[in-house]
């Protein structure tokens, strides 16, 4: 009998960390890669998003046990990408241009193991309420926008901004739980064990 295999999770996210639990699932490690995450001129957002989350699966150096895990969150407003806002104005703007509107969040993940790399996207719609300035200065000052694809966390304070959701609400928080379960299971680790 094997033992099974490690498993790496390749993000610095504490709200994947928090998703792998509800898994049943304890990382052996936490090793973010190191991968450059700007959009490439004309990319859209579904592709760029498959891209960083392969990007940051090939970056992985693993040991023959290993089996590491990685994804990305994009916000996309039509064709484009609101990425991690840059500062507090960013923010702002991001916000603004979201306010009463329907956007997608795009999730990649890639679980690799050995030479192979696993890899689903899940897309949800997601309606922001129309914001007031008020509202959007009240949220900006909470800091919870910071490191999120564009500026909210659906989990946190932003959570009351958000009237309507369509697809999967932990891809939208950022790992599809559902699909991630499904690719470490195919590249051979057991998931359903640890819910026991």
């Amino acid at each position: 009998m094997l033992p099974n295999p490690r498993l790496i999770l390749g993000s610095g996210s504490p709200r994947r960390l928090e998703l792998l639990a509800q898994l049943g699932l304890t990382p052996d490690d936490v090793r973010p890669p190191d991968v450059d995450e700007t959009p490439l001129k004309g990319e859209l957002p579904r592709a760029y998003c498959l891209r960083i989350a392969q990007a940051k699966a090939e970056a992985m150096t693993l040991a023959e046990n290993e089996i590491a895990l990685c994804a990305d969150t994009t916000v996309a407003l039509g064709r484009r990408i609101l990425g991690k806002p840059a500062d507090e104005a960013e923010a702002a703007a991001f916000l603004r241009q979201l306010s009463g509107r329907r956007h997608r969040v795009i999730t990649a993940v890639a679980v690799k193991r050995g030479s192979r790399v696993w890899e689903r996207d899940v897309t949800s719609a997601v309606k922001l309420k129309r914001l007031t300035e008020r509202e959007i200065a009240g949220y900006l000052a909470t800091g919870d926008w910071r490191g999120k694809a564009g500026a909210y966390a659906i989990q946190g304070p932003a959570g009351a901004f958000i009237p309507w959701i369509q697809g999967s609400y932990t891809a939208v928080v950022g790992l599809p739980v559902f699909e991630t379960a499904q690719l470490l299971h195919a590249a051979g680790y057991p998931v359903g064990e640890a819910l026991r």
